[in-house]
């Protein structure tokens, strides 16, 4: 009397290929950021205008259809780029302020402005990609640099009411105007280097900020409704 084997369990699950170490799925997250690397460098050094799509993607080792893996377009990149960039500003500033919360305002001033003038300018290339290409590439970038200003204008407002500001229906506007002074600031410190004029460090660049933000506080005091007696 013969005994029915039994069939052995099979696990259907497909058998996921690595090469090299890496997965399917962390091999296509490392070709995206080669392809951002390679997108920060090219368009830093030579415009984002004159960059094309098969630039990159000889900078960056990966094929064609690879770049079109993870991005539609050449904006498309950039617009990654940027947002890449902004989430690393916003997340070094947001820490600078966290380390200084509950000192006196000039204090938080300083640190804020030092942290966020170290992240986009330790690095050239961050500042000029940022600062120096954004402006006129298409409605789409245009909408991601207004999202960023309004997202520093509201970081603004709330360390200024963390000091002890009172707020006011106009203080929003005012903290937009601040910070599209700031960046006009940067930006000219980033085409005065461009143009051939002697570079200013980051320091220099720092101390017109603080200065600049420190007369739009003192115009705030100043114009501030006063508490009756």
């Amino acid at each position: 009397m013969s005994r029915s084997k039994s069939a052995a369990p099979t696990d259907r699950t497909p058998v996921r290929r690595r090469i090299r170490g890496l997965d399917a799925d962390e091999r296509s997250a490392q070709r995206r950021r080669q392809l951002l690397a390679a997108a920060t460098e090219l368009f830093a050094r030579q415009s984002y205008s004159l960059t094309s799509i098969e630039q990159i993607c000889q900078h960056a080792y990966v094929g064609t259809k690879g770049f079109y893996d993870h991005f539609d377009s050449k904006e498309a990149c950039y617009t990654a780029l940027l947002e890449q960039i902004t989430t690393g500003i916003q997340q070094r500033v947001a820490e600078a302020a966290a380390e200084v919360a509950g000192r006196d305002w000039p204090t938080q001033r300083a640190a804020i402005i030092a942290a966020f003038v170290h992240a986009i300018a330790d690095d050239p290339r961050l500042a000029k990609v940022t600062f120096g290409e954004a402006g006129g590439i298409s409605p789409a970038v245009e909408a991601q640099r207004r999202r960023n200003r309004r997202w520093a204008a509201e970081f603004m407002k709330h360390q200024w009411l963390q000091a002890n500001t009172t707020d006011a229906p106009s203080l929003l506007p005012l903290a937009l105007a601040t910070i599209g002074g700031m960046f006009e600031l940067i930006a000219d410190w980033l085409h005065h280097h461009d143009d051939g004029g002697a570079p200013d460090s980051v320091e220099t660049l720092i101390t017109d900020l603080n200065h600049f933000v420190a007369i739009v506080d003192a115009g705030r005091a100043a114009t501030a409704p006063r508490t009756p007696d």
